[in-house]
């Protein structure tokens, strides 16, 4: 019985991880946190994984553990980390683990300031519909598979979402430097991260590393592929370094999806994104035609683009949208979606980048489309964060369009949208958190039927 131990198991991949690895033949699962919330709370419950109190329990760590896996919300000194060490006891970050385990398949990953976890999703879907079976990561829940990672003995395949954020406490690496492709996407470069990559020159090398980190193919017969949205003029420079080594790497542009096949998503970036899953998935063999016939009936992963209430003349999204580039390119699809109908949008600044005053002014113009525009931000998060204050001037300032209203209260924010006329309205929800506890799908639900 092969041990492995979770420190810090509620973390969104990581419960989804510790299920995966709990499901394959002759594994053990333990894991801890201080603080577990819903879904992994209900998820660890029902998988019978979750701790039986919180808190860390160096106590716990034992020579018979045969690898530890760390998350991301574990510090360096916490408690059973140091206790691991001090027994040298083989410690994995999450994206090293999900390596050593695939380290054998045809690896497909996709990497992108946006729309990594839609391209991510569309091809998962489309080998699920076709019978190939692949063992996966993904950052979001799809219709018809069971959790967001699997890991298999059977799969030829491997397709991981490519995360450029830091791959653990231990390691200030970004997780997807860690994947070593043999196909590689990348969806558009757009400035992110500013706590960790402080100038744009740096964001762009670590997606540098990335396309060289590129493996030679596997397969006799299949070159490697560099997979690059040509709209993207960053992409393209690395393209064209890629394409002066002398490398096996074929470098492969793409744009939307123009065709004729009716599609359920829709928006100009989603179309890049479906053209993007296409060409991954003819690298493995898959026919452009039986790629379209089965995304066809693709509705979205959970939270990007997510329709979440209907009534006869208005409608209500949800989106995990918070950057400027994912804002803007969110707005700018139900606009084109619906350009006879009055746009309410409205997000949350919760990210660190997206709270830091210096990053404020990427969002400039990020929500012109909409009729009318709402910033929401909760100053105890940047207290929390340990960030410089800043004020709803700034904000609205960053802004730059007269159609933004700023507020610092939840309440205050339901008060005004409460005030609205949603007739033949299209209504745009945008946060990675919550608007401090708001079960988004219900208040939108509420506001369209009044």
């Amino acid at each position: 019985m092969v041990h492995i131990h979770f420190i810090a198991i509620g973390g969104a991949a990581m419960h989804n991880l510790a299920m995966a690895v709990a499901s394959k033949p002759g594994y053990k699962v333990t894991g801890s946190d201080d603080e577990i919330f819903d879904p992994a709370l209900t998820h660890l419950r029902e998988a019978g994984l979750l701790p039986d109190e919180t808190g860390w329990h160096p106590e716990r760590i034992t020579k018979d553990i045969d690898a530890v896996i760390l998350g991301m919300h574990a510090r360096e000194d916490n408690p059973e980390l140091v206790k691991a060490r001090e027994l040298g006891l083989k410690i994995y970050s999450f994206p090293e683990y999900l390596y050593e385990q695939t380290k054998d398949k045809i690896r497909i990953v996709v990497g992108g300031s946006h729309g990594k976890t839609t391209t991510t999703a569309m091809i998962l879907y489309v080998l699920q519909r076709l019978g190939i079976e692949a063992d996966y990561m993904v950052g979001a829940q799809i219709e018809g598979f069971e959790r967001m990672v699997r890991l298999s003995d059977s799969a030829k395949y491997a397709v991981f979402e490519g995360d450029e954020y830091l791959t653990s406490p231990l390691d200030l690496r970004s997780k997807f430097l860690w994947y070593h492709p043999h196909i590689a996407i990348l969806t558009g470069i757009a400035w992110d991260h500013i706590n960790v990559f402080p100038t744009f020159p740096q964001y762009v090398d670590t997606f540098r590393k990335f396309v060289n980190s590129i493996e030679p193919s596997a397969v006799s017969h299949q070159k490697s592929a560099f997979i690059y949205y040509q709209g993207d003029e960053n992409l393209r420079l690395l393209a064209e370094e890629v394409s002066h080594q002398p490398s096996a790497i074929s470098c492969i542009p793409y744009d939307a999806y123009e065709g004729d096949v009716k599609m359920q998503v829709f928006g100009k970036h989603n179309m890049q994104n479906l053209q993007a899953a296409m060409l991954a998935c003819h690298c493995i063999g898959v026919a452009p035609n039986d790629f379209y016939r089965e995304i066809s009936t693709f509705t979205g992963a959970s939270n990007r683009l997510e329709k979440i209430c209907e009534t006869t003349d208005s409608v209500a999204y949800k989106d995990f949208a918070h950057s400027p580039s994912k804002l803007k390119a969110t707005i700018n699809a139900v606009r084109e979606r619906y350009p006879e109908k009055k746009l309410i949008a409205c997000m949350e600044l919760h990210t660190f980048s997206s709270l830091m005053a210096d990053f404020l002014p990427q969002y400039k113009d990020c929500m012109a489309e909409a009729d009318e525009a709402f910033v929401y931000f909760n100053p105890k998060v940047i207290e929390h964060k340990r960030l410089t204050p800043i004020t709803k001037e700034e904000v609205r300032e960053a802004f730059g369009t007269k159609n933004v209203e700023v507020f610092t209260e939840s309440a205050a924010l339901q008060e005004r949208l409460k005030d609205i006329s949603y007739t033949n309205t299209a209504l745009l929800m945008m946060s990675s958190g919550t608007f401090d506890g708001v079960d988004v799908k219900d208040f939108a639900c509420k506001l369209l039927s009044r």
